[in-house]
């Protein structure tokens, strides 16, 4: 028992003394590190604003294995390798620090060598696991695969944390304090006044998730609407919300592949919001071909997803997201996404950026989730509650610092050489 006590002792020594190495330059150090025997390393300031608790001796190990990309930084959290007290959105300002440390060759052969001597048994896990999707990428049977596994975690689970009507994707905020649900209905609104949606006319919603889009623009512009979906689950529910609303004979929600729907009669606009970022970059000229089909002369495509900015590398290995959360997920800057539009045949009309409104967005998200963490775990486990606070902050951070962006995109068929628009986009802020 004493060799036992001794080793652990050792270990949370070596451990501090790594950790105090690594953030020497970190200044103020706003944050206090907890070890699994009581050891703490006090912050710097008086305001601490989280407390990183490594649960036992193989915790540090855990986070840093995979030290090029987040993944074994967010599989520690998740299976309870570690832990955060206090904010977690103040955990990325620390996280970006290490991330764009320029240490030398010589540094890190140390570094890799200190770790190699800390404890290093395994943890038993227990919980939601990485996505295992199979077949060729992005093939229709593998989209599925990959929409299924997010989606399909529980519809009461996302009831618990999205707005009324269960929009997943950016709001639309007049000010920073207003409330989710009417900035989600007012996102719904622009979303149909972009469109200039009129009685009777044909809407497409490719991605519609539970059909909060489909629902308003049916019952506030008159439209008859289609929505699809990959997953059975939410088109559901979906179409029982539809018919509770009375709407079932002007809208409905189907699971089909957007390359599986060739409508004869085609379609006056097309929306598709939050499902752009699923496509994938080399089915790109596909995705936008099959718009431009659907559509008649003169029809409008919006087209909202998420962009990575242009300056902004690439990760180059395995990630938390692709693993965890998007399977195959791809996210492209603004200028690819425009360029294959346009060779698609689209006339581009108006990009309009909400990038702070999906920060916002997503810090009500993240709150809201907290403040169910109870209620989360009757309808999922543990390290699906943690998934999705951690890949939902992180996004936050990386909305506000300008690495990720999203554009909503109003695209034109033009019939002729007439676009069929206005002069003047008056009627979508009047």
């Amino acid at each position: 028992m004493t060799t036992q006590i001794e080793t652990s002792h050792q270990g949370a020594d070596r451990t501090l003394n790594f950790i105090q190495a690594v953030i020497a330059d970190y200044h103020p150090r706003n944050f206090s590190i907890r070890l699994w025997d009581g050891t703490e390393w006090p912050a710097e300031t008086p305001d601490v604003s989280f407390t990183l608790l490594l649960k036992h001796p193989a915790a540090l190990r855990r986070m840093l294995r995979h030290i090029d990309t987040d993944l074994s930084l967010g599989e520690a959290y998740i299976y309870d390798d570690i832990d955060f007290e206090g904010d977690i959105d103040a955990v990325y300002p620390v996280a970006d620090y290490l991330a764009h440390q320029d240490w030398s060759l010589g540094r890190r052969i140390r570094m890799g060598w200190d770790l190699l001597h800390l404890p290093g048994e395994h943890a038993q896990h227990v919980g939601r696991r990485a996505a295992q999707v199979q077949g060729q990428a992005h093939s229709i049977e593998r989209d599925k695969q990959a929409v299924t596994y997010h989606y399909d975690v529980s519809n009461d689970f996302y009831a618990l944390w999205l707005d009324r009507r269960m929009v997943y994707s950016s709001a639309y905020f007049s000010a920073p304090d207003e409330d989710l649900d009417t900035a989600q209905e007012r996102k719904l609104d622009m979303l149909c006044r972009k469109l200039r949606l009129q009685p009777g006319e044909r809407l497409l919603d490719v991605g519609c998730g539970w059909g909060g889009l489909i629902i308003h623009a049916a019952k506030h512009y008159g439209v008859e609407a289609l929505g699809v979906t990959l997953s059975q689950p939410q088109a559901d529910l979906a179409n029982q919300r539809i018919s509770e609303a009375g709407l079932a004979d002007r809208c409905r929600v189907e699971v089909r592949d957007y390359r599986e729907i060739d409508e004869r009669e085609g379609f006056d606009k097309l929306v598709s919001v939050g499902m752009f970022e699923h496509v994938g970059e080399a089915l790109l000229p596909t995705y936008f071909q099959r718009a431009r089909r659907l559509l008649r002369p003169g029809g409008a495509f919006l087209n909202h997803g998420i962009a990575i900015s242009a300056t902004e590398s690439r990760a180059k290995g395995p990630t938390f997201s692709n693993h965890y959360v998007f399977p195959d997920g791809e996210l492209v800057p603004i200028n690819v996404t425009l360029h294959h539009a346009e060779q698609a045949g689209f006339e581009v009309r108006d990009v309009e950026s909400l990038r702070e409104h999906y920060a916002l967005t997503l810090h009500h998200w993240v709150r809201r989730l907290e403040a169910q963490h109870e209620q989360a775990l009757q309808v999922a486990d543990e390290p699906t509650y943690r998934i999705w606070r951690l890949f939902m902050s992180g996004s936050a951070y990386g909305f506000e610092q300008g690495r990720l962006n999203v554009y909503q995109t109003l695209l034109v068929k033009p019939d002729g050489g007439a676009s069929g628009l206005p002069l003047t986009r008056t009627d979508w802020y009047a």
